[in-house]
């Protein structure tokens, strides 16, 4: 018999706004939602007052258990879904790579092997394309493969050359093959010419601390190359997915491509809001090596601007949980890991500092950190919504007391976060997946294994 729980007396977030309201759920499904919805045959009820009811956060630009070939975060699947759920992150968008030698289908294949019933929370994924075929007919058979597998977004690289790196030609063939077959492609977008000369020139210096690693990374390689990308998918016909974009000038570029009619996207993390570039000057900026950088004061505040004003589509982290070792161990910003935790921190961070000292509405928030990513993916309405019918994927946000972000509090292994000593309003008191209670004040009641693949479905791009 499937159990029911009822959450009352909450705030509940719907697409449209934040209203009181009942929400039941049977088995892993919402069944209702409603003002004082009865009791009747309610296992449990929880009592929600004085806190938002949310639908469970949906991050579409995760890297859990990343390998690279040349470095490897510390998490696992047990580790990163775990500091996924006392963050509210129901479902994790990560990545299969495609390795060299390798089709799409061995790459998908591996990654739920390494998952292998280790996950707390629920999760998708893209996948990462690094060694195309020779023949244009093999790889769009590659694309209709993704979608088969559930897998409807391949992501590549205009940049870190020889791995990952894809040259113009190799994004005119990704964009026509996915094009024709309804693959999302997401492009992380810097111009490796640019980068590598600034990076040169640096070495040539003998400034090569990680002080410097912005300054290999000028905001102009970016703004470049997503120009160049929007072009190219223009031509092709393409859905294109800008991830992580750091500069006002990337945002800008996309929005301008949508009001002219192309179906592009562009994807902010909370690290290019809440962070500036003046952490590298900082005791510790190893704890800021990413890639792109931080950028200076005056583009995080116009990000701020494009957030509020409707120009960025999704919220994603690109959590990548190197250990705090791997970030230390050269003191050399060519050869030292770029990538940060942020799924535990996340939501916190953002329902402060954009609603609860903000400008943007709770609906606004979750549709960018929920709802948009779980329609752009393919996941939508199973996802991304508290409607009935779909997964009670549940977070309840209590907003009272304030609290600074703690490294040692958090769940995770790297032993540092970037955003030490934040303040930050509230916290996630209860994260539900699919019914069950995965996280309650501030204790892991979910065991892994209860997190399973959502597969998405092609084509089912918003405006």
């Amino acid at each position: 018999m499937e159990k029911t729980t009822l959450i009352t007396n909450g705030l509940v977030v719907t697409e449209t706004g934040t209203y009181p309201l009942d929400l039941l759920v049977r088995g892993q499904r919402i069944v209702a939602l409603g003002r004082e919805l009865p009791r009747t045959g309610v296992d449990r009820v929880i009592d929600a007052t004085g806190m938002f009811v949310l639908p469970g956060v949906v991050d579409p630009h995760v890297h859990i258990q990343l390998d690279t070939g040349i470095y490897r975060t510390d998490d696992d699947w047990e580790i990163g879904t775990r500091v996924a759920a006392f963050g509210g992150v129901t479902t994790v968008v990560d990545f299969a790579t495609q390795f060299p030698g390798q089709d799409v289908r061995e790459a998908v294949q591996n990654r739920h092997d390494e998952v292998d019933h280790k996950a707390l929370v629920d999760y998708g994924l893209h996948v990462m394309l690094t060694d195309l075929p020779e023949e244009d007919d093999q790889l769009e058979a590659w694309m209709r493969d993704l979608v088969t597998l559930g897998t409807p977004a391949a992501k590549i690289y205009t940049t870190y050359r020889p791995n990952y790196y894809q040259d113009d030609a190799a994004l005119m063939r990704v964009f026509r093959a996915a094009a024709r077959t309804g693959v999302l492609v997401m492009v992380h977008a810097e111009n490796d010419a640019i980068v590598t000369y600034h990076t040169q020139k640096l070495v040539r210096e003998g400034k090569t601390s990680l002080t410097y690693h912005a300054q290999a990374r000028p905001p102009l390689a970016e703004a470049e190359a997503v120009r160049r990308v929007l072009y190219l998918a223009h031509e092709a016909q393409c859905p294109v997915y800008i991830v992580h974009c750091s500069t006002d000038a990337a945002v800008e570029a996309i929005h301008k491509a949508k009001q002219e009619g192309q179906t592009a996207y562009a994807e902010l993390c909370p690290q290019y809001l809440l962070l500036d570039d003046s952490a590298y000057e900082g005791p510790h900026p190893e704890w800021v090596i990413m890639q792109p950088p931080l950028r200076p004061a005056p583009i995080v505040q116009q990000q701020w601007k494009n957030l509020e004003m409707g120009k960025v589509d999704a919220l994603g982290t690109d959590h990548c949980d190197y250990s705090i070792a791997q970030k230390t161990a050269t003191g050399n910003f060519t050869n030292t890991p770029g990538g940060i935790p942020g799924l535990e921190t996340a939501l916190p961070l953002m329902a402060t500092y954009a609603v609860l000292r903000g400008s943007m509405d709770w609906h606004e928030l979750m549709r960018l950190m929920s709802t948009r990513p779980a329609q752009l993916f393919g996941l939508y309405p199973r996802k991304g919504t508290l409607l009935p019918g779909s997964d009670a994927d549940i977070v309840l946000y209590d907003p009272r007391g304030t609290r600074r972000i703690h490294a040692r509090d958090l769940h995770g292994v790297s032993g540092y976060t970037p955003y030490e000593g934040m303040e930050v309003d509230g916290r996630v008191y209860l994260t539900m997946v699919r019914g069950r209670v995965v996280v309650e004040d501030g204790e892991l009641t979910g065991t892994p294994g209860w997190g399973v693949f959502v597969p998405g479905t092609a084509g089912a791009w918003p405006r």
